[in-house]
């Protein structure tokens, strides 16, 4: 691992150039995404033949939130649903990514836990949510409690997964070095498994941002009926699909962006740290 600090000026001028790539390049992939999801969008609802009074394109959601004369009501109304469909995003996402990062720790440090909290985590990955949410409601009430275990059951699984493979990817001999001057278990785990995880970390990181949004949804449609979540329901009901579109593409683009936003600072990190070839970058 490089410590850009200690670098000489050419190395730094290097890793400075890799890093705007970088950036230009998340930016360029996000334009893309955008593209290509709107083309995606409108090319489906010709090719199905989908009704325009319940199904609407990028055309009619631009007219909602933006040309239309209520348009300015309609946003503050689903960007508010917005914003709390995000903090409840954030709540899961913290949830689940603090109980997999301390249960990958836990499994590196001793197999027997892992043996036994494992099946556990299979467990809460095989049983559908759906049928979970009504359990978990009665007991942690409509609050943020169940926000926080709904949310936190959907990022648990794949970023526990991620994290172990990083953790047991260092370097055998790297910790036989630690282990030979004295070094415990938990000082090889600090010095060595922690920093070449790195990688791993960051993708779990990225993954479980969508499966934070959707946890977030899930919670908002079962338990609060407050967000995106429990917003689109009331909708339907009511015939309101331009809202309901309207409501999907906001939580969608706010998921892109933060998923690329992830993945630039991921690139830009491991970029910083070394842990990417700056030639490949």
């Amino acid at each position: 691992m490089t410590d850009i600090a200690d670098a000489p000026t050419s190395l730094r001028r290097e890793v400075a150039t890799s890093t705007a790539r970088v950036l230009g390049r998340g930016l360029l992939m996000f334009a893309v995404t955008l593209v290509v999801v709107t083309v995606l969008w409108q090319v489906l609802l010709w090719a199905f033949g989908v009704n325009a009074y319940v199904g609407k394109g990028p055309a009619d959601i631009w007219a909602f939130l933006v040309t239309a004369p209520a348009a300015p009501e309609n946003r503050d109304l689903l960007l508010g649903r917005l914003w709390v469909t995000l903090g409840h995003a954030f709540i899961g996402f913290a949830a689940g990514l603090v109980v997999a990062l301390a249960a990958a720790i836990l499994f590196q440090l001793n197999r027997g836990v892992e043996h036994a909290l494992m099946p556990l985590a299979m467990l809460l990955r095989s049983v559908p949510l759906v049928a979970m949410a009504p359990v978990i409601t009665l007991v942690f009430g409509r609050d943020l409690w169940t926000v926080a275990v709904i949310g936190g059951i959907v990022v648990l699984f794949p970023a526990l997964v991620n994290i172990v493979f990083g953790l047991r990817s260092a370097s055998p001999q790297m910790t036989d070095v630690v282990h030979v001057y004295g070094g415990s278990a938990f000082t090889a785990l600090r010095k060595v498994a922690l920093p070449s995880s790195l990688p791993a970390f960051f993708a779990a990181v990225r993954i479980s941002v969508p499966g934070a949004i959707t946890g977030a949804l899930l919670a908002e449609w079962l338990a609060t009926s407050d967000g995106i979540g429990g917003g689109i329901g009331p909708a339907i009901s009511q015939s309101k699909f331009p809202e309901v579109w309207a409501s999907v593409v906001l939580v969608t683009a706010a998921a892109l962006i933060l998923y690329n936003l992830m993945q630039v600072i991921e690139d830009v990190a491991l970029t910083r740290m070394g842990m990417h070839p700056l030639k490949n970058v």
